[in-house]
């Protein structure tokens, strides 16, 4: 039943209770500052309860189910597999419950009022909250906007949740499609469709770009794309879905090819090609906040809108859209806010990628060093030399160290191969503190595992590799070097 407005203040007003917003208001209230949050779901966010930690624990359940067949080569025999989706999918929300009433218990032991409602402004300083309810006007000193963003949807190609998919309601299906149809190469759309190839189903990707996962360095999507073609994953780049026609149990989809123009048939068909940021319905007019001509809040270098009571952090202030990288921001802004010394002031931001086998880099790739101008020498070390992936029957994929040739500070890192979502992290701090070669190299790593990789591939850019044989290679002068 829908009660009287009831009006409120506080100083801090966080909007959007996902990875950056939450952190924002943990970090507010622990500094002191008076803080509510508004969230219209659950808390957590897209991240906690339909992205990154669903679409992890399915990945986790669906790499055990398609390795198992594979101890037979270590001796251990297993019979009457069987995966059972509502099962997995009961499991993974358990993972999901556990982390999000944890976080809303943070949240409240910290003192921080939650609201649940869907916000819009009002003026430059005040919000209504509006719920099942009724409407709460809130008047804040300071907000930081942290509404994340939503799954692009195809013209033609509208999700319906039955036949056509966003990435929430591919994370939720209790039963393992025949055939699956993913429209678009990215990240996202790779993920998900290496969980369904892994749990039985016959997977098709359509990319209207020449290469899988756009924008990463060609060099390692070519280890994935190996295992996908493993997996029986038939893809079609620099390719277009054009039509679709819905039947009882599935869809047709007509797409344009180089070779022509071909038909599927699908089961389902998961349509993911990006995500916009989450600002309609919130009135930014109102509250004198402008976006940018892609639509994403405009921002100052200290995360301001142009209403300098608002800070906007996370996707909905544009790429790179990261949890990690919202969470930072979030942090940030409550500094400020706080009276705090703060800035985002960090070098890296680490990129992961959670396919079969996982993708991750920080910094600069080879080719963005030498068009900054930088002198590069690299290091490359493959994981079938590493005593530690033999051991682990994971030998696909290598580590990359880029490093400026004149001072040996490491400049980037790219790793495809086993954990490379955890082997980046140490790659990160180098980066983030302008490690040289040296550094890696001379860093006592413990043997066997995994992080040996980065020290290898140090030694290999120093010349002086123990485990491999020295490549021959040449420093490459950048556009920009000359005379420096």
């Amino acid at each position: 039943m829908v009660v009287g407005e009831i009006a409120m203040g506080t100083q801090l007003l966080v909007i959007g209770g996902g990875p950056g917003g939450y952190v924002a208001a943990l970090r507010a209230a622990q500094l002191g500052v008076e803080t509510t949050l508004v969230e219209q779901e659950e808390v957590g966010g897209i991240c906690l309860n339909h992205g990154c930690i669903p679409s992890k624990a399915l990945i986790h359940g669906a790499t055990l189910a398609h390795k198992i067949p594979q101890l037979a080569e270590l001796g251990i025999e297993t019979k009457g597999l069987r995966v059972d989706a509502k099962k997995l999918q009961a499991w993974k929300q358990k993972v999901v419950k556990k982390l999000t009433s944890g976080v809303e218990q943070l949240l409240r032991a910290n003192g921080v009022q939650i609201l649940k409602g869907t916000a819009v402004f009002q003026s430059p300083k005040k919000v209504l909250v509006e719920s099942e309810h009724g409407t709460q006007a809130v008047e804040f000193k300071h907000c930081i906007l942290a509404t994340g963003s939503r799954s692009i949807e195809l013209p033609g190609f509208e999700f319906d949740g039955e036949v056509v998919l966003g990435s929430r309601h591919a994370l939720q299906l209790a039963e393992i499609p025949e055939k699956l149809v993913v429209i678009g190469g990215g990240y996202i759309g790779l993920e998900l469709g290496t969980v369904f190839a892994e749990l039985g189903s016959k997977v098709t990707v359509v990319e209207l770009m020449d290469q899988l996962l756009p924008g990463t360095d060609p060099e390692l999507v070519r280890v994935v794309e190996r295992r996908l073609k493993a997996l029986g994953v038939e893809v079609y780049t620099q390719s277009k879905a054009t039509g679709l026609k819905r039947g009882r149990s599935g869809a047709k989809l007509t797409v344009e090819t180089p070779k022509g123009e071909i038909s599927l048939e699908a089961d389902k068909v998961l349509v993911s090609v990006g995500r916009k940021p989450n600002t309609q319905g919130l009135n930014l007019e109102r509250a004198k906040i402008e976006r940018d001509e892609r639509g994403f809040v405009k921002i100052d270098g200290q995360l301001r809108t142009t209403n300098p009571r608002v800070w906007a952090i996370g996707d909905v202030a544009g790429p790179p859209m990261l949890a990690h990288k919202a969470s930072h921001e979030g942090l940030v802004a409550a500094e400020i806010i706080a009276g705090k010394p703060a800035g985002p002031d960090w070098q890296a931001v680490p990129a992961v990628i959670f396919t079969d086998p996982e993708i991750a880099y920080v910094g600069l790739t080879e080719r963005e060093a030498k068009e900054q101008g930088y002198e590069v020498i690299t290091g490359k070390f493959p994981f079938t030399a590493l005593g530690r992936a033999l051991t682990m029957g994971e030998t696909d994929g290598f580590v990359k160290v880029v490093a400026d040739a004149q001072t040996h500070v490491v400049l980037g890192v790219q790793i495809v191969g086993p954990e490379a979502s955890t082997l980046i992290g140490e790659a990160t701090l180098a980066v983030e503190m302008a490690a040289r070669l040296e550094d890696l190299a001379l860093t006592v790593h413990a043997h066997p595992t995994l992080p040996e990789a980065l020290m290898e591939a140090a030694e290999v850019a120093l010349g002086q590799p123990i485990h491999v044989l020295l490549p021959k290679r040449t420093k490459t002068k950048g556009r920009g070097s000359e005379g420096s």
